[in-house]
């Protein structure tokens, strides 16, 4: 697998890029970002220094990815979505000391223009609607749309809104025929 950085693209002493990797115009990976295997870095993306990436993640054109944050494997970033590091941000007020932690679990999506306020997890699987604005964590599998976000279903790991099972609390997805069983109206499980 050959790792492919464009010219545009500036990649600093001391980031460490994954096998595969595809970073591509004008992308800027600051010093100690640790990139896994077959990252994409869409066109004109920002990787803070002490950022972890894991493999297969997907960022689209024109994302920022700051301090603070952690993108777990097999993570969809859409276009121009938004991650934050500080809660009360002042142009003339330093808060490197207060960066909040932003966790993206496994196999997230977070949809075009959407935007992740710090302080929150996102849980494997969850699906965040583009434009959407989260300010609190997201239940794994959870589907999320809104200002203030909110859950509005579930989605499966294929990425297909779950649809009622025939047992109460059973959720299916009706393209790969897997089955999920609610706990709780905040967690979901794969069967």
């Amino acid at each position: 697998m050959t790792t492919t950085i464009h010219p545009s693209a500036i990649v600093d002493p001391g980031a460490r890029i994954g096998e595969g990797s595809k970073i591509w115009h004008f992308c800027h990976v600051c010093s100690s970002a640790v990139l896994g295997k077959n990252v994409v870095l869409g066109q004109n993306v920002f990787i803070a220094p002490n950022v972890t990436i894991g493999t297969n993640v997907k960022i689209q054109n024109n994302v920022s990815v700051y301090e603070g944050v952690t993108l777990e494997d097999d993570v969809f970033c859409g276009p121009s979505m938004v991650f934050t590091n500080v809660i009360n941000p002042r142009a003339e007020v330093i808060r490197r000391n207060e960066f909040m932690k932003t966790l993206v679990k496994r196999g997230a999506t977070i949809g075009a223009n959407a935007t992740i306020v710090c302080g929150t997890t996102v849980g494997e699987y969850a699906f965040i609607g583009a434009g959407a604005v989260v300010t609190k964590d997201v239940p794994a599998y959870a589907l999320i749309v809104g200002n203030p976000a909110k859950r509005i279903g579930w989605m499966g790991e294929f990425g297909e809104r779950l649809v009622a099972g025939e047992k109460a609390g059973e959720w299916r997805c009706q393209s790969s025929g897997t089955l999920y069983q609610e706990a709780s109206e905040f967690e979901i499980k794969r069967v």
